[in-house]
């Protein structure tokens, strides 16, 4: 059973001890989970699959979940659907390890929780819109230009940068 307090810690202690080439499935469901003191996932579902090899063991996770952002216009918080996967390599000892720097602990417990949540926040767009249209708010008073149009204007003549527009033509 899983520790409720770290639900993505898991025992996979036992795998150690199999043959080269066996094959382990881990379901994983979780309604609500916080990964890290900043990242809320809902709705997590996802499998993971470790494989025994040589170097130590082969873990695959394909996951998807669902988080809150913020669109860089409105300023609204938004529902956003994320999918990953990943293949990362758990080494027996230094001299196997891979860029990660993932070591095999002792004690045969393996947290999945970090290695999740860098996955999940790679998956966050640069740029998070609520919608594709989403016009924003208006720079003069604020307003949600999705809601309502407040009538100010921001006119091409009143840009900084409109001097480079002539350069680079």
């Amino acid at each position: 059973m899983a520790n409720p307090r770290k639900p993505l810690r898991l025992n996979v202690g036992f795998i150690v001890h199999e043959e080269v080439g066996y094959r382990h499935k881990i379901p994983l469901e979780f309604g609500k989970i916080t990964l890290g003191d900043d990242l809320e996932l809902r709705n997590l579902e996802g499998m993971v699959t470790i494989d025994r090899a040589q170097q130590g063991l082969v873990v695959q996770g394909e996951f998807s979940a669902e988080t809150t952002l913020e669109c860089v216009r409105c300023l609204k918080e938004f529902e956003y659907p994320l999918h990953w996967d990943f293949t990362e390599l758990y080494a027996f000892n230094e001299k196997s390890m891979s860029e990660s720097g993932l070591l095999m602990p002792e004690n045969g417990h393996i947290d999945f929780a970090p290695v999740l949540r860098d996955y999940a926040l790679l998956e966050f767009p640069i740029k998070a819109l609520c919608r594709p249209d989403c016009k924003g708010l208006c720079i003069e008073c604020g307003q949600d230009l999705n809601v309502m149009d407040c009538g100010h204007r921001q006119h091409e003549d009143d840009s900084p940068f409109n001097v480079l527009k002539d350069k680079f033509k």
